[in-house]
C-alpha cells in the first residue's frame, strides 16, 4: 500500500511538472522559461526536475506522451469482439477530443501559445518522440487485439496511420480560423482511414 502511495505522489510531481513546463512555456515563450522556474512553479528543486525529465522539452511534451500511452492502455481495454476500426476511433475520441485547454486559459491565447512552442526548433525532437509514443503504443494494442504473428507490418501500419490522422487533426485544431471543434476534425481524420 505504502508503495503505491509513494508512485502516486512521484505521478502526481512529474505531471505538476510537466503541466507548469507547458503553461509557462505558453506564457512566456521557450526562451523565457528556465528549468529553475518550472521548479520554483511546483515547488520542488531543479535537482528534483532532473529526476523527472532530462530538459526542458521533455517536461513540455511529457503530457502528451503520457496521453499517447493512455490511449493504447485504452485500446486494449476496449471490448475484444469490437471491430477495431470503431475500437481505434472510441479510444481516439475519448482521449483527444477534449483538447488540451486548461480552464483558466482563453483558448487563443493558449492556442497561440501553444502554435509558438511547436513551432520552436528546440521543440521539434520531443514532437516527434510524441508521435513515436502515439505509434507504439497504438501498434502494440493493435498487434494484441489482431494477434498478428510476430514481425507482421500491419500493426505498425495501422498504428503509424492513426498517430497521422491525429496529428492532422491536432494541427487543423490549431490554426483554425475561426476555431473548429477537435472532435469534428478527428471524426473527420479518421474517416479518411476508411476510404483506403
Amino acid at each position: 500500500m505504502e508503495q503505491g502511495l509513494r508512485e502516486r505522489k512521484k505521478q502526481a510531481t512529474r505531471q505538476a511538472l510537466a503541466l507548469a513546463a507547458l503553461r509557462l512555456t505558453v506564457e512566456r515563450g521557450y526562451d523565457g522559461v528556465l528549468v529553475e522556474d518550472i521548479a520554483a512553479e511546483v515547488g520542488v528543486s531543479p535537482r528534483t526536475f532532473n529526476n523527472y525529465f532530462s530538459s526542458k522539452a521533455e517536461a513540455i511534451c511529457a503530457l502528451a506522451v503520457d496521453r499517447a500511452r493512455r490511449a493504447g492502455a485504452a485500446l486494449r481495454a476496449r471490448p475484444p469482439s469490437e471491430p477495431l476500426r470503431e475500437a481505434i476511433s472510441a479510444t481516439v475520441l475519448a482521449e483527444f477530443a477534449g483538447g488540451a485547454v486548461p480552464e483558466h486559459v482563453p483558448d487563443r491565447v493558449w492556442f497561440d501559445g501553444l502554435r509558438m512552442v511547436l513551432a520552436t526548433p528546440a521543440m521539434r525532437g520531443e514532437y516527434l518522440r510524441v508521435r513515436a509514443a502515439m505509434q507504439d503504443a497504438l501498434s502494440s494494442a493493435i498487434a494484441s487485439r489482431l494477434s498478428t504473428p510476430p514481425g507482421s507490418l500491419l500493426p505498425q501500419v495501422v498504428g503509424g496511420a492513426v498517430a497521422v490522422a491525429c496529428d492532422a487533426a491536432t494541427h487543423r485544431w490549431l490554426h483554425a480560423d475561426p476555431p473548429v471543434p477537435l472532435r469534428s476534425l478527428l471524426e473527420e481524420a479518421l474517416g479518411h482511414l476508411a476510404e483506403y
